[in-house]
């Protein structure tokens, strides 16, 4: 039964660098968010506290119960019901309150977690609370030990955010110009209850919008809510040739992430729509720093350095950039895995934000989205191949060694191994969570790359 989520293996498991995921009910079920909910106040100081959650069907009763024990340890709770992630951002800043969001995001349905954040949507990861929130969990469970007298408890009340984040993505990327045909593929996700109210207020004379998939079902009956894999486009790219349409986007489960597909049914890469938001954003801002990520293309930092920006790179992962961000005052960031980070959107991610700049720079001109984004599509990459490996450590050596002595590479540990050449590079990272090694290649042309993950891989998957 419940006990059994609180025991600290468990907790161990399923607390993760930046959020809490695991499966319901063996890992997550009402009284581990009930105990969350109240160490998360206790841990982070907070006296009011914002609750979203996604269509999963374990997603009511997790945030209702991690309410109840916020509010018992004496925080106000705003509950505003379904949400995306990204209005669980917006809400967190606009209201100015930390935020706790119930979803799984892409992962299958058994799923479900917990991303959290402090007021003005500033991620709450292991290094900054989470690590505190799972051990004060685990000694509760353990002990039952309480610090001090019992606040009195708060109160939960009821809110709808959507309709004023949805006006202040608009305020952020209006979309004006001539009117466009968009298929758009929410994968029975967060995108299905986003998408309409966002759509609406552009209006059916600026863009058409084709749905598809917009029940909300957190058991993913179409297919996976993961954009990534190319598996989960194919619906998506034979409706927008069908429809004549100028685009698809496509979003995860709580919609977050955002890819597009153009006029031809062909996906595009995150880091192609991260070289034009990110020449939108400079345009804005002239000398601006942008953050990529070390895995983004090597087209990216180019195209911010030739339009007068200052590239930044940093390690994989939205706490990582959304630091970067902090420190360097960046005005936008990007990540291959299609999450997309703006200051004036408190430096949280958001698809639909980065989907409505795509859109905005499409409806600009006359062409189609391929030749808008050609510019920005300059080397072929491998996307990101994953090997079962056990000794990760033996076999990074063993690369290293490999490509070091070569001649014109250089070598850095910013994220696992990264090994760039003038015609190439590539980086492979160590999975936190599984024993996986995972490959990004990029080259100057597809047979440069092609070689550059053979060789890799080669050596990976050696015994």
């Amino acid at each position: 039964m419940s006990a059994g989520t609180l025991d600290p293996a468990n907790l161990d498991a399923i607390f993760k660098a930046y959020d809490v995921r695991g499966t319901v009910p063996d890992q997550l079920d009402d009284t581990l968010a009930r105990a969350t909910g109240e160490a998360f106040v206790e841990v982070t100081g907070t006296d009011t506290v914002v609750v979203g959650h996604d269509m999963r069907p374990s997603s009511p009763g997790m945030a209702a119960a991690f309410a109840q024990g916020a509010a018992g340890a004496g925080a106000d709770v705003v509950m505003i019901g379904l949400a995306s992630t990204d209005q669980l951002y917006f809400a967190s800043g606009h209201l100015g309150h930390a935020g706790v969001m119930f979803t799984a995001s892409h992962n299958p349905a058994q799923y479900n977690g917990m991303k959290m954040c402090r007021a003005g949507a500033t991620p709450v990861g292991m290094e900054t609370g989470l690590a505190e929130i799972r051990d004060l969990v685990a000694l509760r469970a353990t002990t039952g030990a309480v610090s001090g007298e019992r606040p009195a408890p708060g109160t939960i009340t009821e809110r709808d955010v959507l309709a004023d984040y949805a006006d202040h993505l608009l305020r952020l990327a209006p979309v004006k110009g001539r009117r466009l045909k968009v298929v758009v593929d929410a994968g029975n996700g967060m995108a299905g209850l986003t998408a309409p109210v966002v759509f609406d207020r552009i209006g059916s004379e600026q863009v058409e919008m084709v749905p598809l998939y917009f029940e909300l079902d957190g058991t993913f009956p179409n297919h996976e809510a993961n954009p990534i894999e190319a598996e989960n486009l194919v619906d998506l790219a034979e409706r927008v040739v069908a429809e004549g349409a100028d685009l698809g986007l496509a979003f995860d489960g709580d919609a977050d992430r955002c890819f597009l597909v153009d006029e031809r049914g062909r996906g595009v890469s995150p880091s192609v729509l991260t070289g034009l938001i990110a020449a939108r954003e400079l345009v804005k801002q002239p000398g601006a720093m942008i953050i990529h990520n070390l895995i983004t293309s090597r087209s990216v930092p180019e195209i911010v350095t030739e339009l007068g920006g200052t590239p930044v790179r940093t390690r994989v992962g939205h706490s990582f950039i959304k630091a970067t961000m902090a420190e360097t005052d960046a005005i936008f960031g990007g990540e291959h895995s299609g999450h997309f980070y703006f200051r004036d959107f408190w430096r949280a991610d958001s698809g639909m934000l980065a989907a409505l700049h795509a859109l905005a720079a499409l409806a600009e001109t006359e062409g189609t989205l391929s030749e808008l984004l050609a510019r920005y599509e300059r080397y072929p990459a491998s996307g990101e191949i994953n090997s079962t490996v056990h000794d990760q450590a033996a076999v990074l050596a063993r690369l290293e060694t490999q490509y070091a002595a070569r001649d014109g590479v250089t070598v850095d540990h910013l994220d696992g191994l990264t090994v760039t050449h003038a015609d190439w590079w590539f980086n492979v990272r160590a999975s936190n969570t599984e024993p996986l090694l995972r490959l990004n290649a990029e080259g100057k042309d597809e047979a440069t790359m092609a070689g550059v993950r053979d060789d890799v891989l080669t050596t990976i998957r050696s015994k």
